[in-house]
């Protein structure tokens, strides 16, 4: 079939940069998955709509909008590529990949996340990760990942909890040798005690039986980790969650104080995702290893009983 003389054919990666641009909802996104600069996917689409003579999208300050054209454009665009990707001699390996998006906090990366990554990424070449670390007090609104945790209170935030830790005292040995013996809650009173706003202390007091105000003195880690690194260091006695200091008690560089528990400030939270794909993929693996960290405290707390 031989096209007519004034058939105006767009390139490939005009389509491809106006298709992803719109399903992304910017320029940047788009550009992360076609490898290319967000100028260039700008470029692209700006020559595709000159070529049509209309435009297909409106550049808003925080987002791209179809115009009327481009939502009538947009479901041919999308048959055309879709046959153009389902031809085997178009397909490689690199093309194959899915990827994902996965923001949480960082004691939580890496702590549980990281140390059992290997075990996805290599059950699953296909999908390339990207993980990025939220900000404690800042991660409240939405992002642009395919999966989010968040430690936040379910009556507030939607999501699947995927962790609801129990925390208790912990301390370094070599500062318990220096301090006056710890034998009861109350002796506490003799020990400096770490301050953070994730995980006060009045909770735990309540439970130990002490009407104690929470700690007002010494300085504020606004970071899980940076609060268990401080213990480690012999700075003072820090709240824990087992499954986020597990190798620092496993190996003794942190050893528990008292049997008394009390419930952690706010669990983690599995946002809702795609059941589909990459990210259905991933959040259920994501909650296998949760649960095993979970049993493992439990049975280790059982234990200090």
């Amino acid at each position: 079939m031989t096209a007519a003389p004034d058939l105006r054919f767009p390139s490939i990666d005009g389509l491809r940069a106006f298709e992803a641009a719109e399903r992304l909802g910017s320029f940047e996104r788009a550009a992360d998955e076609l490898h290319i600069s967000a100028s260039a996917v700008s470029k692209r689409v700006a020559t595709l709509e000159d070529l049509l003579a209309t435009a297909l999208l409106l550049r808003q300050p925080k987002a791209l909008v179809l115009t009327s054209a481009g939502r009538d454009y947009l479901p041919q665009v999308r048959a055309a590529l879709g046959l153009l990707a389902a031809m085997p001699l178009h397909q490689r390996p690199s093309q194959r990949l899915q990827r994902l998006r996965v923001t949480t906090p960082p004691t939580f990366a890496r702590q549980l996340l990281v140390p059992q990554l290997q075990h996805f990424t290599s059950a699953h070449p296909h999908i390339e990760l990207e993980l990025l670390l939220s900000i404690p007090f800042l991660a409240s609104g939405a992002t642009d990942s395919d999966i989010e945790v968040r430690a936040a209170d379910p009556a507030h935030t939607a999501g699947t909890v995927l962790l609801a830790d129990r925390v208790l005292p912990v301390i370094a040995p070599a500062l318990l040798a220096r301090l006056p013996p710890l034998r009861c809650p109350a002796d506490l009173a003799q020990a400096p005690l770490l301050r953070t706003p994730l995980e006060p202390w009045t909770p735990w007091l309540r439970a130990a039986g002490l009407d104690w105000p929470e700690p007002s003195s010494g300085p504020k880690l606004v970071d899980l980790g940076l609060t268990l690194e401080a213990a480690v260091a012999g700075q003072g006695v820090a709240l824990a969650r087992p499954t986020l200091a597990w190798h620092w008690l496993d190996s003794g560089v942190l050893q528990p104080l008292f049997n008394i528990t009390a419930p952690g400030a706010n669990p983690y939270l599995l946002l809702p995702h795609d059941s589909a794909g990459a990210a259905g993929q991933f959040a259920a693996w994501l909650q296998q290893i949760c649960s095993a960290a979970a049993a493992r405290s439990s049975a280790w707390l059982s234990g200090l009983a």
